[in-house]
């Protein structure tokens, strides 16, 4: 399965004391269902740290090209928000969402638990710097660790992903830090990951390309492909 495609949409948030229920339901049953009916997208995975201190929930959408992401069939659904969607959208708390060009990536799979580490570009250089041949060293770097099963780098295209919808505005308003790239690093394991994490943000910072770090551990809660929509179609 894995991640497929050339891009893929971020999503990092909390859910008001009261409502996690709810939103666990909801974008079980009806969020991600409708996400992976959208032409472009190819896979969804829902990640959840019950512990965490910010960012309790994220989503991954792995999508064909960076453009799925701002494509009419996603801003239509985007402006036209199901009953269920506009009771759940308010209770969302610290929503940060930015579509990025997967520029490297490694391994076959999905792993059980995900780590995202967000990256700002250390200068003017950083991007082309990964583009031109740092990337694909540094992720089949990572995946040598100990309990790592695959790697993915993204380059922030918040462009794409800032469109005000619908949605935007149901949301409460907020002013969440961006990044310039991001790993998705895929665990066999949730402890695997814990122990290698830390080794797989140094060998990012020691590109000399990316600077800052910002991790957050997840496990992988719920998973969902454009095939398991077409099956079930």
């Amino acid at each position: 399965m894995g991640l497929k495609g050339g891009a893929f949409l971020a999503i990092w948030h909390d859910i008001a004391e009261g409502a996690q229920e709810n939103y666990i339901e909801w974008h079980t049953r009806e969020h991600m269902p409708e996400r992976l009916s959208i032409p472009g997208f190819r896979t969804g995975k829902r990640l959840h740290d019950p512990d965490a201190a910010r960012y309790v929930f994220g989503t991954i959408y792995a999508g064909e090209d960076v453009e799925v992401f701002r494509s009419p069939a996603y801003l239509e659904r985007l402006n036209n928000p199901t009953p269920w969607t506009s009771d759940v959208a308010p209770s969302f708390q610290n929503f940060l969402r930015i579509a990025c060009r997967r520029i490297a990536h490694a391994g076959l799979g999905d792993g059980g638990a995900m780590a995202t580490i967000r990256f700002a570009f250390s200068g003017d250089g950083g991007e082309s710097g990964l583009e031109q041949g740092a990337a694909q060293p540094l992720v089949d770097a990572i995946l040598s660790l100990p309990g790592v099963a695959a790697v993915h780098l993204g380059v922030a295209r918040a462009e794409v992903s800032s469109v005000r919808t619908r949605e935007t505005e149901i949301r409460s308003e907020m002013a969440e830090k961006g990044f310039d790239a991001v790993l998705l690093v895929e665990g066999s394991s949730r402890p695997g990951l814990v122990a290698s994490v830390g080794r797989a943000r140094d060998l990012a910072l020691q590109t000399g390309l990316l600077t800052g770090a910002e991790i957050n551990l997840y496990d992988v809660a719920f998973t969902l492909t454009s095939e398991d929509m077409e099956g079930a179609a």
